[in-house]
């Protein structure tokens, strides 16, 4: 199973600045928990935002510099050839950023889409692709509204291919 997982404002935005543009907690936990054990591939400046690699995974970074290094990570030139080093996990996680979502989405590579959705609008210079209804089925959310730790209301959504 190839899962995106997400995290984007009601008008798609992913983030400004190479950053993210709200602070969720229960977002990041989910984040966590969900992802933990498993395979987490991303682009390069996706990565360079985080800083590092995330514990209790194994971080695949997507990019075209063929002397990129990492330490901790494993390095791709492609899309393909991050789910092919992730092929012996049984669910991959891609985390971005938005390039990568494109490609991810547009090649029919992801069966899933793990997205939580920050019912807010917010200034962004990098979006998510539309996610076509005629070809992703919601299959599952959670809703839940803003409380003392969590700024806006949000909901936990799983689309899966049709």
């Amino acid at each position: 199973m190839i899962t995106i997982i997400a995290a984007i404002g009601k008008n798609y935005e992913l983030g400004k600045n190479n950053d993210l543009i709200w602070h969720l907690p229960a977002d990041l936990k989910r984040f966590k928990k969900v992802t933990s054990g498993h395979h987490i591939l991303m682009g390069r400046n996706t990565f360079e935002s985080i800083g590092k690699p995330l514990p209790n995974r194994t971080t695949v970074i997507i990019t075209r510099n063929n002397t990129y290094f990492k330490d901790g990570c494993l390095i791709a030139s492609s899309i393909e050839e991050a789910i092919e080093l992730a092929k012996n996990d049984d669910e991959i996680f891609i985390i971005g950023g938005a390039q990568i979502y494109k490609q991810a989405i547009e090649n029919n590579l992801v069966q899933r889409l793990d997205i939580t959705i920050v019912h807010e609008n917010f200034d962004a210079d990098v979006f998510f692709p539309v996610i076509d209804k005629a070809i992703w089925k919601e299959v599952a959310r959670e809703d839940f509204k803003a409380d003392e730790k969590n700024k806006y209301d949000f909901s936990f959504v799983t689309y899966e291919r049709r």
